[in-house]
């Protein structure tokens, strides 16, 4: 059974930093993009970084860029999301996910590629 587990959420004051775990179980993601996404009350989820298999490809929302760093390790089958200069704005709902093709060399941006996804954790910045 696949599991993604996110952890590190909570709450924290603007301009603070948080960093969020994802440890994936149940098979290997090595070779499968993998990406955070968020989800603000009345908001669609949006992807705020994704990361390729090899780790060699990055992307970023333009609400993160220069704030946010997503990092992976395929030995752990983990992937990370350092945040820091948080805002309230990014306060939401975290879910790490995996890409659904195998070994795309592009992040996809788009929700319904990702077919695999954890159980979401809050993340709260007050001002």
């Amino acid at each position: 059974q696949v599991q993604l587990v996110e952890s590190g959420g909570g709450l924290v004051q603007a301009g603070g930093s948080l960093r969020l775990s994802c440890a994936a179980s149940g098979r290997s993601f090595s070779i499968y993009a993998m990406g955070w996404f968020r989800q603000a009350p009345g908001k669609e989820r949006e992807l705020v970084a994704g990361i390729t298999w090899s780790g060699g490809s990055t992307y970023y929302g333009d609400s993160v860029k220069g704030r946010f760093t997503i990092s992976r390790d395929n030995a752990k089958n983990t992937v990370d999301l350092q945040m820091e200069s948080l805002k309230p704005e990014d306060t939401a709902v975290y879910y790490c996910a995996v890409d659904k093709t195998f070994g795309r060399t592009y992040i996809e941006v788009r929700r319904e590629e990702y077919d695999y996804w954890g159980q979401g954790i809050q993340v709260t910045v007050s001002s």
